[in-house]
């Protein structure tokens, strides 16, 4: 395993890009006063940085980066912007929140307790792993949950971004909900049996202050290896079988590249990728997934990142990995050590 994620690391990094740099400055929209300490990070990544007391900031990228740019700060809109690479310079003009929430809405018995929407909110955000289960929300009282009985869905959003900290993985997530919905089929003696389960929001993963590098590198490994994050590597890079993943078109094993279609843009590192049929996915002879596409077309950078997030659908093992076992896209892709990582 460790030769195979060495050999697709290498493979990545050949991609990677020259760094540029991104200034900027974050102001409030009706006083046009400078925002400091607002957060500026490429979503899905540790790449991130906050603004000083004029509001200013400077963002290193790699023009392999795809991730939209994101910008908040509490009690704005956060804004997102997708079109950076036109612009050395940003302007960001914050407009703050106006809406008020109803106590009596979020505290509502509504056919399920706060309780109960507590506990499968956590077990569907975080996942019952053991990387799931060492996570924290430090913000609970924040996540306002409702529940209706007519469609029998479970729906969440947050005052604040969730803070989420994951001791096993050694990160601080900070994950913005853009849409979190659990669909039940039923309940009975006020058990709920749970249809299906979709999410996504703008994350941001920060190390931990008091980080343990030994076990943060232990564990990134494992939750790496499997994961969404490096099949969608390995299918940019077409390097399947060196990183031990086997694909079958129901029960018969077959030739991952007639199925998938990889194309190359020109002058770009983006990629545009179709899946002919849906696929069975076996991993290191032990772990089955499956993969299928509800778009004809997605994009893909060398990152993992990928368009129509919601139209890739995995089931089985990488379909049940949840937010305590995620990692950012550019996991690995930097080979200094933690520790250098930290000032």
């Amino acid at each position: 395993m460790r030769a195979s994620l060495i050999f697709l690391l290498i493979v990545l990094i050949n991609y990677s890009g020259v760094t540029q740099e991104i200034k900027g400055t974050v102001i409030d929209a009706k006083t046009k006063n400078p925002i400091e300490t607002a957060t500026v990070y490429f979503d899905n990544t540790s790449i991130g940085v906050i603004t000083n007391r004029k509001g200013e900031f400077s963002i290193k990228y790699s023009d392999a980066i795809q991730s939209p740019l994101i910008i908040s700060f509490l009690g704005y809109q956060k804004k997102i912007i997708t079109d950076y690479r036109d612009k050395n310079t940003l302007i960001i003009l914050l407009e703050e929140k106006h809406e008020s929430l109803n106590e009596v809405i979020i505290n509502a018995n509504d056919g399920m307790t706060r309780k109960q929407k507590l506990r499968y909110f956590k077990r569907e955000f975080l996942g019952t792993s053991r990387f799931g289960k060492s996570c924290e929300i430090l913000n609970e009282d924040d996540i306002i949950l409702i529940y209706n009985k007519k469609n029998r869905t479970l729906t969440a959003n947050s005052i604040t971004p969730i803070k989420v900290k994951n001791k096993a993985l050694q990160y601080l997530l900070t994950y913005d909900i853009n849409s979190f919905i659990i669909s039940f089929n039923y309940s009975q003696n006020n058990i709920f049996n749970i249809k299906s389960v979709g999410f996504y929001g703008n994350t941001y993963y920060e190390d931990l202050k008091d980080i343990n590098q030994q076990k943060a590198i232990k564990n990134r490994s494992k939750a790496y290896s499997g994961s969404r994050l490096q099949f969608m590597r390995s299918l940019y890079a077409q390097a399947f079988e060196e990183n031990e993943y086997q694909l079958f078109y129901k029960s018969n094993k077959v030739n991952p590249w007639e199925y998938f279609y990889v194309e190359s843009k020109v002058n770009s590192k983006v990629k545009r990728v179709a899946l002919t049929r849906p696929l069975n996915i076996l991993f290191s002879n032990s772990e089955q997934s499956s993969i299928k596409f509800s778009t004809p077309w997605i994009f893909l950078d060398f990152y993992g990142n990928y368009t129509n997030v919601k139209e890739v659908i995995f089931s089985g093992a990488m379909g049940n990995q949840r937010v305590g076992e995620l990692l950012p896209f550019d996991y690995g892709l930097n080979l200094k050590p933690i520790s250098s990582q930290l000032n």
